[in-house]
């Protein structure tokens, strides 16, 4: 892993990795009140070029994130065309942005452990009947109707700015 410290100018240290990822792990959000409430945002690329950004149900789990949607969202055509994305995501005490390509999971073990995710989560997903993706009795009504694909992350690089002294502004490439 190459680290960059972008707050060396300042005099900042650079941000500690595992630090963030066992926050990220511990699905440790803002606690309330804290100025970055808890949202997952995706970035996808418009077939003209420009972003595409929504909120999404995303899991931080086996240091990837994962999220699901229909086929036939705009997230997903996106996808399908050019798979480069990120997700920015506020954790406590700091605001993380992963960059990578999306790379659908169509392994039917791989699925059930991610439903069963979501589920703790309060979201009760379940292996679909084509065993390709998921399906639950709810979800966003942008999403579609179920099965939804599910997608993770490959991550290329993470940005992370600590919101707590003494600050920090690090990229690490994978």
């Amino acid at each position: 892993m190459d680290i960059i410290n972008l707050g060396a100018s300042d005099g900042l240290p650079p941000v500690d990795w595992a630090d963030v990822a066992e926050k990220m792990a511990s699905g440790s959000p803002p606690t309330p009140g804290d100025h970055n409430a808890r949202a997952t945002w995706l970035s996808t690329v418009n077939e003209d070029g420009s972003p595409h950004v929504t909120a999404v149900g995303a899991l931080w789990l086996y240091e990837s994130f994962w999220f699901q949607t229909g086929s036939g969202t705009r997230k997903s055509r996106n996808i399908a065309r050019d798979p480069r994305c990120s997700i920015a995501v506020s954790i406590r005490d700091a605001d993380v942005v992963v960059e990578g390509e999306a790379v659908r999971e169509t392994n039917p073990a791989t699925l059930t452990r991610l439903a069963r995710a979501w589920t703790a989560q309060g979201w009760p997903a379940e292996l679909d009947g084509t065993g390709t993706g998921i399906s639950a009795p709810f979800n966003a009504p942008s999403q579609g109707p179920p099965p939804w694909n599910v997608y993770h992350v490959e991550t290329r690089s993470v940005t992370v700015a600590l919101g707590t002294e003494p600050g920090g502004l690090t990229r690490f490439r994978f």
